[in-house]
């Protein structure tokens, strides 16, 4: 599989988003789709503490055992374990690396990502404590999730002088939500940083599987509640028109989720969960339509516009 760097790493243009694992997966589970991944040449993975209840962690460390050099393994602090396991302080930043290390049975950290802004830690502290990480061997790089274009600006102004920067920014970006268009691609381009998205299949939405007209099937993401806004007319309609472009040209929905996202500028790796092994082995193979340059323009006509972001 095609390559792509974050910083000094090399990662599979298609990455595993484990936020299934320890809650809808158990051991054996994760396990399997570990294993899958690795056989369709997926070396990224993406893990937080919060996943599964930290349980996501320690499920992927004991899958992983044995071939740990195998994979570039990224996690994320920052987001609420509980009152008080959260945050950005540096103290607490220290703490969580140590909690992830031992979870994921592992003496270091490929990329380690704030998942989500404190406002409340002024940017610099926390870089200052993730780049005594960085100089203890026990993070390789580091990254940042959630962060706006100004967010951005603010945490490369406060690197020190030869200190550990973000090399990446990980946030919601699919064809139906384009939000990073308005800023922070750019900002990604002018800073040299790499985008990763999360949410590229707008949770389950463009996997073609939800249609038009028909029930919503049992037991998928779309189900609950807090997605249902997903299901709306307007993103089932686009769904359609989109389902048709890509038959029109002999793929499916799937490849053409994955594959516009890799014509982004500065977008590095696409990670997608999995529940199934078959998933993804689907999702490996998605991304190799290479869209024609009129392809791209053709799909600016059908998609709505970027929301403008702060």
């Amino acid at each position: 599989m095609e390559t792509r760097r974050i910083g000094s790493l090399d990662v599979s243009v298609v990455g595993l988003g484990c936020n299934n694992f320890g809650g809808r997966l158990d051991a054996e589970q994760t396990a399997s789709v570990v294993d899958a991944s690795l056989d369709a040449g997926i070396n990224f993975l993406d893990t937080a503490d919060i996943y599964g209840k930290t349980l996501s962690e320690e499920y992927l460390g004991r899958a992983l055992r044995g071939r740990r050099d195998r994979v570039v393994l990224a996690t994320k602090f920052g987001a609420k374990v509980d009152d008080e396991r959260k945050g950005a302080r540096p103290e607490y930043v220290v703490r969580a690396c140590e909690d992830s290390l031992r979870r994921l049975d592992t003496d270091y950290i490929d990329l380690y990502q704030l998942h989500t802004p404190d406002g409340t830690v002024p940017i610099a502290d926390t870089l200052g404590a993730l780049d005594e990480l960085v100089q203890a061997g026990k993070v390789r790089e580091i990254g940042c999730s959630n962060f706006s274009p100004a967010q951005l600006r603010e945490a490369e102004a406060a690197v020190r002088p030869g200190g550990a920067r973000f090399v990446s920014v990980q946030n919601e970006y699919s064809l139906i939500h384009r939000e990073p268009e308005q800023g922070v691609l750019d900002e990604c381009a002018r800073l040299g940083i790499a985008f990763i998205p999360y949410f590229p299949l707008a949770s389950g939405l463009l996997t073609g599987k939800y249609r038009r007209g028909q029930p919503v099937p049992e037991g998928t993401r779309l189900t609950e509640e807090r997605f249902a806004g997903a299901r709306s007319d307007e993103n089932l309609e686009l769904v359609e028109r989109l389902i048709a472009f890509a038959e029109a040209r002999g793929h499916t929905l799937l490849e053409l989720a994955f594959s516009w996202l890799l014509t982004r500028p500065t977008v590095v790796s696409v990670i997608a969960g999995a529940t199934k092994p078959e998933q993804v082995r689907g999702n490996a193979a998605a991304a190799g339509w290479r869209l024609s340059s009129e392809e791209l323009a053709e799909l600016d006509g059908i998609l709505p516009a970027p929301a403008a972001s702060a």
